[in-house]
């Protein structure tokens, strides 16, 4: 077909007459031979990848996959669909081309019908081709990349192409997809919701309202003349059973087993309606396996065997045959039914599309139950001592054997492995839990069986199963009974149901469930559990004193735990978690307590002290001048007046005295939780440093300070070693003090003995922090601090005799940097090749200094080995000089491991702290959100890179390699050409929306005229450059999710000066990289043409989002890092405390600054300041202000009102993609694009 569509002087006929041949026999609902349908769709995405090839510029596809040969499409060679199609073409040249694909009426040659082509994917299993071809069907229908207008209808039918993609996306496994999708509250759409959500009882409800609604299930009974007179197709009587299966579904996921059978065995009375369903059938099969119903048989015997005529799906049939077989000893049976059920679960997965996934998934857990269940014949059946000779047969013992530990153990072993493997796919996982549960009883280890129970309740706990949970402690409970309610499991699982009971939000049951577990059982190891549970909750629900709190459970908790060292029972886990809920409960009452104490309101408490002291005093000299009868008077006033004072400077000293002894409690209870384990390190280290540093003038902090660095891992302080070294300074009381600068160099010194790869380069920046260009020294653009130099100076000079040779190496190569970044280039020397100073390219061999944008691992034993990173070899012998009115260059850096390490070396107004404090803010909200299980699995992450300043004026950043800037495939580099000018044919410039936009005085007008004469084109950056279905979808989803990330972490920390040039988009994870970052904490409110908008959400950025636009993953995405973000405030805020109050950091812009910023991007980072004003800016006043702003948002508040997650990710949305507020964007930024 792509040599066919190549020929001019072809018959237009022959294009016409393969497009109905293939619609008449192909893509119809009557075929069923999803190999044929295979073989057009990968002739037809030939065909689009020719047609794209030759759209996109050549350069697009040369760099693809620079490693694999070029050649032809793969049509013209073997390949078949079950291998992933690489990006191996090239650019046709006009010898092979002979036809211009731009001449084609449709992307795909011959005239077809998407929705077609769509259906018929969907019947092959090729579910994420589906997704495109619905989404060209779309833009053909709609002329816009949409779902259309929602449709409000009464009638229950959904429209084709929602039907369509609603299919394709539950086939996928893809948590988000769905809501992007389902516009309309139907029936059928709530009933995919629920299911899709695990809400099984609300499922069960809707399912019920589908079958009343069925005239069928009016009547009072069923005849088999009702289907012989039914006119409907074979797919309106399999959607007619739709909803008898799904409430099938939903009872056996809710776990109502004994109304499951019941209601199976009424619907089995009606023979003739599901006689010939084997769908029903595999339903009935599964629920008797469940049920461990082994005399369960079909009524009518002849539906099996038509199933089986026909082929199809009999897995659980035959489970439930070989669980049967399992039982009794049948071996014929088993060994029978096995091979089968594997037989065709192996023919499936080849016939399978590979978009098949969740398909294949589902398989490979079947093919997992059928090896585990061969497994548990050998230990229950076979004879382990004797063998048939002949045959090498085992020999079936007559009786079943108890299986031995060993046996059970191995089983045991393999469950835990499948077990941490797919804990996070539960759907898939789920009917594994059940098969052991019934492999268990029938092998009859009640002890295994009761720990299996318990293991599957917290599973499906985790995973907010609390029906399937709440099942599961039942039976353990009954099963519990027979063994002993006294035993230890026992109350493992009581402690279990408490769990679920808050889960459930049922707090008060769960906590009076936990106290009496805590005065009833007496257990060693997980009393302390107990305890630390007890007092959460109480804590949470705030329904105790915070006295029986901390004493009785919480306190009560460590020293049961502590009790247990000796004994070996408690792991370190479990005593880090409890001295961790001690110190976060102990710090929480002290920030109460210190709020308290500097509340307004205590200080107006405290200035009627004063006022009563003043006037107990006035009375006291006028009871000395006083008549008798005045004297009374003026006593009883004293006494009274002294009963309040007293009073009152008792309660003050007791809440003096509290919040001191919380202090010391939380500073002892969190070094504790450092040394024992590692599970809190990043909370944990952020809190104490922000203890220390804030109430640094307290003995208690920093006698705290001495021995936490003494006991502590140094490596753990390693993420906050700049914020560390940067409060370094002069000491008033002289050396040998034991004061807060004593301690601090204490601790960098031993993380630079420790740590020097990651500690020293911070040292050296502070010791240059003089080295400042005198045209930047006059407008005090930096921040100087002589102290902080000589002390980082002198600390240098101490560790030379730890690291003499490492140190004189590092300022070799940090020297050579500084010249290469203020190296003096001409205005005709951007964007080309500049020889270096010999004195740069003499510098080589640096064995002990690593690539400084080279990762070094943290090693916990510190031990930095030569060879254990790659070392400093020289740079490259010329440099590329950018764009830009600094002119920062880059420079390949030449590593031992034989990598080339692209770099840029940037130099002066942009203070290069700021962005390397703001990438070490986005790798601590990576490790948040990849310890929390939700946006683990969605693989929520903000990209990051490396920058390491060398001089308040100079450093060196990390090229992020194989990236494009959003501007530069949109509009090109000289905006003018890009994806706009290919694809937007008639479409306005961007630099005449710009000119429009600046000129007209009514914005918002001129923004609509814009937006109608340059349409949005960025779908078309994954269709050009990913060529298989799979892999368009894929990376689309990665751009949607890292885009989300990104939006809601830059709202947090107010990051502004978001153009399009300050936004990469990676070529090969389609991931965006944020640049540029010193506009942060809302200044770009302070800009000459304010930022009114959150984030960059324009239409272009929306685009690329594919049909659902905002809705569906993105908006799913930025609520569940933003709730990660919300839930873990606390910390979050501490760190933002650390960073906003680092002395060296000058986050806040100047006046000047403000200006420059959109001064720059104006005229293109081609005009100087030299000439400019000094700045009167004095520190970062606006400190308190940008604190409590970050705090508002992590609270929810919008415009004065607390949201919820949901409502807060709804205003920002609508905020981001306002016109009234794009419309006053400065025009430079580009809020059409």
């Amino acid at each position: 077909m792509v040599n066919l569509s190549s020929r001019r002087v072809l018959d237009v006929d022959l294009c016409q007459l393969i497009s109905s041949q293939v619609q008449k026999n192909i893509l119809t609902e009557e075929n069923k031979l999803t190999k044929s349908i295979q073989v057009i769709l990968d002739a037809l995405n030939e065909l689009r990848l020719y047609h794209a090839m030759e759209r996109g510029t050549s350069s697009n596809f040369s760099k693809r996959d620079n490693s694999k040969p070029h050649g032809r499409p793969s049509s013209y060679g073997s390949k078949s669909r079950s291998t992933p199609l690489k990006a191996k073409h090239q650019p046709i040249t006009s010898s092979v081309v002979s036809m211009s694909t731009l001449s084609w009426e449709k992307v795909y040659w011959i005239p077809i019908d998407y929705l077609a082509v769509a259906r018929s994917a969907i019947t092959s299993g090729a579910y994420f081709t589906a997704v495109l071809y619905v989404e060209h069907w779309c833009e053909e229908n709609f002329n816009s990349l949409t779902l259309g207008t929602p449709d409000f209808s009464h009638v229950e039918i959904l429209p084709q192409h929602t039907e369509i993609l609603l299919s394709a996306v539950t086939h996928i496994n893809e948590p988000d997809s769905l809501y992007g999708i389902i516009q309309s509250h139907k029936l059928t759409s709530q009933i995919i919701t629920f299911e899709h959500e695990g809400n099984w009882s609300k499922a069960l409800e809707y399912y019920d309202l589908q079958i009343r609604s069925d005239p069928v299930a009016q009547g009072s009974s069923y005849s088999p003349d009702n289907l012989l007179h039914s006119s409907g197709s074979e797919v309106d009587k399999m959607t007619e059973k739709k909803p008898y299966k799904g409430l099938i579904r939903s009872l056996q996921q809710i776990g109502c087993t004994h109304l499951l059978d019941v209601y199976c065995q009424g619907l089995t009375s009606q023979k003739g309606r599901f006689q010939h369903d084997p769908e029903f059938t595999e339903l009935q099969y599964e629920a008797a396996w469940r049920s461990g119903n082994w005399d369960f048989s079909l009524l009518y015997g002849e539906s099996n065997v038509l199933s089986i005529q026909h082929g199809g799906d009999h897995f659980n049939e035959n489970l439930h045959s070989c669980l049967r077989a399992f039982k009794e000893g049948g071996f014929n049976e088993f060994q029978i039914k096995l091979k089968d059920s594997k037989q065709e679960l192996l023919l499936s997965i080849c016939h399978a599309s590979e978009e098949s996934t969740k398909y294949i998934y589902q398989a490979i857990v079947k093919l997992q139950i059928l090896y585990h269940l061969g497994m548990a014949w050998d230990s229950r059946w076979t004879s382990s001592c004797r063998m048939l000779d002949s045959l090498n047969i085992p020999k079936v013992s007559s009786k079943p054997v108890l299986p031995s530990s060993a046996q059970l153990s191995c089983l045991d072993m393999d469950w835990k492995r499948t077990l941490k493997q797919a804990q996070l796919h539960m759907n898939l996982l789920e009917p594994f839990v059940a098969f052991r549960r019934v492999l268990l009883q029938i092998l009859n280890c009640q002890n295994y069986t009761v720990q299996h129970l318990l293991e599957s309740a917290a599973t499906l706990r985790k995973v907010s199963r609390f029906s399937q949970a709440a099942s599961a402690l039942h039976e353990f409970k009954f099963l519990c009974a027979e063994i002993g309610e006294q035993s230890n499991l026992y109350w493992l699982g009581r402690l279990e149901e408490a769990k679920l009971l808050r889960a459930q939000g049922q707090y008060q049951m769960a906590i009076n469930l936990a106290k009496y577990i805590s005065q009833n059982y007496q257990m060693s190891e997980n009393t302390s559990d107990v305890f630390r549970l007890i007092g959460k909750w109480l804590a949470e629900t705030r329904t105790s004193n915070s006295r029986t709190i901390l004493e009785k459970y919480l306190k009560h908790a460590v020293t049961l735990a502590e009790d247990c060292i000796a004994k070996g029972k408690v792991s370190t886990t479990k005593r880090s978690q409890m001295h961790f809920h001690l110190a976060h409960y102990a710090d929480a009452l002290f920030r109460s307590y210190d709020e308290r104490l500097n509340s307004n309101e205590w200080q107006a408490a405290m200035r009627l002290r004063k006022h009563k002291t003043k006037e107990l005093e006035a009375l006291v000299k006028r009871l000395r001048s006083s008549t008798k009868g005045e004297k009374t008077d003026c006593s009883a006033k004293i006494q009274e007046l002294q009963k309040q004072l007293t009073m009152d400077k008792e309660e003050a000293e007791k809440l003096q005295e509290d919040r001191d002894n919380f202090l010391s409690t939380a500073l002892d209870e969190y070094k504790r939780c450092l040394v024992i384990g590692d599970k809190y390190d990043v909370r944990v280290v952020f809190r104490l440093i922000s203890l220390w540093f804030s109430l640094s003038i307290k003995r208690i902090v920093v006698d705290s300070m001495v021995s936490t660095i003494k006991e502590v891992q140094s490596y753990k302080f390693i993420p906050l070693v700049y914020q560390i070294a940067s409060r370094m300074g002069s000491t008033k009381e002289g050396p040998g003090v034991q004061n807060f600068q004593f301690a601090l160099v204490c601790i960098i010194k031993r993380l630079a003995i420790d740590h020097p790869y990651h500690t020293i380069f911070q040292l050296l920046a502070l010791a240059n922090g003089d080295r400042i260009k005198d045209k930047q020294r006059s407008r005090s653009s930096f921040v100087v601090d002589m102290d902080k130099k000589v002390a980082a100076e002198n600390l240098l000079e101490e560790l030379s005799s730890y690291h003499g040779a490492v140190i004189r190496q590092m300022k070799q190569m940090v020297e050579i940097y500084i010249k290469l970044a203020e190296l003096e280039t001409k205005r005709e020397d951007t964007n080309k090749k500049v020889n270096l100073p010999r004195d740069i390219r003499s510098i080589r061999e640096l064995e002990l200094v690593p690539v400084v944008t080279a990762n070094i691992p943290i090693d916990p034993n510190c031990k930095y080995t030569e060879g254990s990173f790659p070392h400093f070899k020289g740079l490259a012998d010329s440099v590329t000089v950018m764009n830009g009115i600094n002119a920062p260059k880059v420079v390949e850096c030449f590593g031992s491991d034989g990598n080339k390490y692209r770099q840029l070396a940037k130099s002066g107004n942009d203070d290069l702290r700021q962005d390397a404090v703001m990438e070490q803010f986005f790798g601590l909200v990576n490790t948040f959100l990849q310890n929390h299980r939700d946006t683990r699995k969605r693989k929520l992450r903000i990209r990051t890179y490396k920058v390491v300043p060398f001089t308040p004026s100079a450093g060196v950043l990390e090229w992020v390699n194989g990236t494009i800037p959003l501007g530069e495939y949109l509009i090109g580099s000289a905006r003018d050409g890009g994806a706009h000018g290919r694809y937007g044919a008639g479409d306005w410039t961007f630099m005449k929306c710009r000119q429009h936009m600046t000129a007209e005085s009514d914005k918002r007008k001129a923004f609509q005229e814009v937006c109608v004469n340059f349409r949005p084109v960025m779908h078309h950056f994954f269709l050009e450059r990913f060529f298989h279905p799979a892999d368009w979808f894929q990376k689309r989803l990665a751009y949607t999710r890292s885009v989300a990330a990104s939006s809601m972490v830059g709202y947090i920390v107010g990051l502004g000066d978001r153009h399009s040039m300050n936004i990469l988009v990676d070529q090969a994870t389609a991931e965006v990289v944020h640049i540029d970052l010193g506009v942060a904490f809302e200044q770009g409110l302070m800009l000459k043409t304010p930022e009114r908008v959150p984030f960059r959400l324009t239409r272009d950025i929306i685009d690329g989002m594919g049909i659902t636009g905002v809705e569906g993953v993105f908006r799913r995405c930025c609520e569940e890092t933003l709730s990660v973000m919300r839930t873990n405030k606390e910390a979050l805020l501490t760190i933002i405390e650390v960073f906003i109050h680092d002395p060296l950091y000058k986050w806040a812009l100047s006046p000047l600054k403000a200006l420059q910023r959109q001064k720059e991007t104006e005229d293109d980072l081609e005009t100087s300041l030299e000439g400019s004003q000094q700045d009167d800016y004095e520190g970062n006043k606006d400190a308190a202000r940008a604190l409590m702003r970050v705090k508002q948002k992590l609270d929810g508040y919008e415009e004065g009102e607390m949201r919820s997650v949901h409502g807060q990710v709804q205003q920002l949305i609508h905020d981001a993609i306002d016109p009234d507020r794009l419309c006053h964007m400065f025009p430079g930024w580009g809020a059409w694009l």
